[in-house]
């Protein structure tokens, strides 16, 4: 049972896959919970299943070889957890960029997964698609997660207003924030949005103290929109955060954009440059994953 009684049992949240022990989603080794939900569409997206919720279409029910997928009485696509091999058919098929994997969580089920590997983990990242979709969830999981000494970190595409949610921030030890693209114009071919409340919370995350780390993947032969990007989050930065400078690699982007981005995986040198000039920039943070 909920250690307080402070907060609500019956709020649920779509929870796309949860991974008990992680240690690329944040510092030291986390659980990472993922949400389903995402309001960008980002180009490069290694997991676009999870960026609309399931229309319910049912594509997928019949071609499922393990018969883990149905319609309930409502004609509502159900999974059965049971049952699923996590072959990805249901994914690789979908036509909407969804899945029929979520499973609808209270905060109390969830607590339950992070209590069972809590003495052998340093915190908790949400990450999604995006997590902040799910905000008035995450602030109470956190309030939790924090009573039972652990730390929580947010990883975020950045799209939602942190300054009018001091709650949130307020149990959490930072925000892992993407910044794809400075220029608007860029911005809205990369990612389907002008990106203005990413920038916003850039400079306000640093300003509070809540900046973690920022992330930009550097695209093969986008020179000038790699090095305006890299420019303006290094200024804006300083030495406030880690900067990962991330490679773009074309495995899982979809079909459609792998036309316009290219299958060539950026090359470590010359992602190496840019985050050279983050360096120089102040932003002596910077690195190359």
């Amino acid at each position: 049972m909920p250690s307080t009684g402070a907060y609500s049992i019956m709020k649920k949240a779509p929870v796309n896959k949860i991974i008990q022990f992680s240690n690329v989603d944040g510092p030291g080794n986390r659980t990472a919970i993922f949400f389903q939900g995402c309001p960008f569409n980002c180009m490069f997206c290694h997991n676009p299943e999870t960026i609309h919720m399931c229309s319910s279409c049912g594509l997928c029910v019949s071609k499922c070889p393990a018969g883990a997928l149905a319609f309930d009485e409502g004609g509502k696509v159900v999974w059965d957890s049971g049952k699923c091999v996590q072959c990805d058919t249901c994914i690789k098929l979908c036509p909407h960029d969804a899945s029929p994997r979520v499973t609808w969580m209270s905060v109390e089920e969830v607590l339950q997964q992070i209590r069972r590997c809590a003495p052998y983990i340093d915190g908790i990242t949400c990450s999604g698609g995006e997590c902040t979709l799910r905000s008035e969830f995450m602030t109470e999981l956190f309030r939790e997660v924090v009573r039972l000494g652990k730390t929580c970190l947010i990883d975020s595409n950045g799209s939602y207003d942190f300054e009018k949610d001091p709650a949130l921030l307020e149990f959490s030890q930072g925000v892992m924030l993407d910044v794809k693209a400075a220029e608007r114009s860029w911005s809205e071919k990369l990612i389907s949005d002008p990106g203005d409340m990413v920038l916003k919370n850039l400079d306000y995350l640093k300003n509070i103290g809540k900046l973690y780390e920022v992330r930009t993947v550097i695209l093969p032969g986008r020179d000038t929109e790699n090095e305006n990007t890299v420019r303006y989050v290094a200024e804006h930065i300083g030495d406030a955060c880690f900067y990962k400078i991330i490679r773009y690699r074309p495995f899982g982007v979809r079909e459609r954009f792998l036309k316009i981005l290219g299958e060539e995986e950026t090359d470590e040198a010359y992602a190496g440059r840019y985050a050279s000039l983050a360096r120089e920039l102040g932003a002596s943070k910077a690195y190359v994953v």
